[in-house]
């Protein structure tokens, strides 16, 4: 039988109208809106086009943008200049600054220089430093690793004792959502390229989280019937038949894998949506903490 399919555009379209509904009371109520502001270096297509699907998301909810599209060859200083600004401005309650920055730029000291009441992203160090301690509370949890514990809610999956296995340790999204499973009580296992016989291990899952960045790479026969595999992987794939040349897979052989698993994400269509929609869930709570609202 084949697994039940995670529709991560339909979650995150839920999620997105109960945030729109947020929105629309505290504007009611305390003539507030949330202010999102986004910081964007240089002209990558790809971070152009990440940062017009997140303002094109906050308007269609009701959020405030604030966009900073600056040079590549901006200076260190002044780029922390704008950052600081953002952090004094009492109307932004989020700020995004899109990775990855010019190599003349120090990332970490950029992330670090961010306002953790503003860290929308959860990237500043105090706030994952908070997301790997017993009984700390981050001010804000990474998009999509949150995106990710809220699929497996959102479909009542069960988190607590169960054998979680998550491929991949980046920082973005391996280290983060092997937290997060490690606070709802999953016995946790991280792998990575010096995991040995890794199929075998992956195989113990009852909940597997794919985030390596290799095309179709956990097959049919490693993963445990029943398990849940929430697929966070998109990779181009050279495809004639498509219009560009090529298709979008995530890091799991979905085919093989729907006919074991007993839920999966799509790719694309699973977890990809569910990252904006954590984005706004983050600037909206952002603007609840500041204001005093509950």
């Amino acid at each position: 039988m084949s697994a039940q399919i995670i529709d991560g555009k339909a979650i995150s379209e839920t999620i997105r109208a109960e945030v729109k509904a947020e929105v629309e009371e505290m504007k009611a109520k305390y003539g507030k809106v949330p202010g999102l502001a986004t910081v964007l270096v240089g002209e990558r297509k790809d971070s152009q086009t990440y940062v017009r699907s997140k303002k094109k998301a906050c308007a269609e909810v009701g959020i405030a943008s604030f966009g900073h599209d600056l040079p590549a060859d901006i200076s260190q200083e002044e780029l922390l200049q704008i950052v600081r600004d953002l952090n004094a401005n009492p109307e932004v309650h989020g700020i995004l600054v899109q990775l990855p920055l010019p190599p003349h730029i120090d990332e970490e000291e950029i992330l670090g220089a961010i306002s953790i009441e503003k860290d929308v992203d959860g990237f500043h160090p105090l706030n994952i430093g908070r997301l790997s301690m017993k009984r700390r509370e981050p001010l804000f949890v990474p998009c999509t690793p949150r995106g990710c514990i809220e699929l497996l809610d959102r479909m009542h999956i069960p988190i607590e004792g169960k054998e979680a296995v998550v491929l991949g340790r980046s920082n973005i999204v391996g280290l983060p959502v092997a937290m997060l499973l490690l606070h709802r009580n999953a016995t946790v296992t991280i792998c990575h390229s010096r995991t040995r016989d890794l199929p075998a291990v992956v195989r113990r899952a009852d909940i597997l989280v794919a985030a390596v960045g290799r095309p179709e790479m956990v097959r049919g026969d490693w993963v445990k019937p029943g398990a849940a595999v929430i697929d966070v992987g998109i990779n181009a794939v050279p495809d004639p038949s498509k219009p560009g040349g090529h298709r979008l897979v995530g890091d799991v052989a979905f085919d093989e894998v729907k006919e074991v698993a007993g839920f999966i994400t799509p790719v694309p269509g699973g977890v990809g949506p569910m990252t904006i929609a954590m984005l706004l869930r983050n600037t909206v709570d952002g603007a609840k903490r500041f204001y005093g609202i509950q």
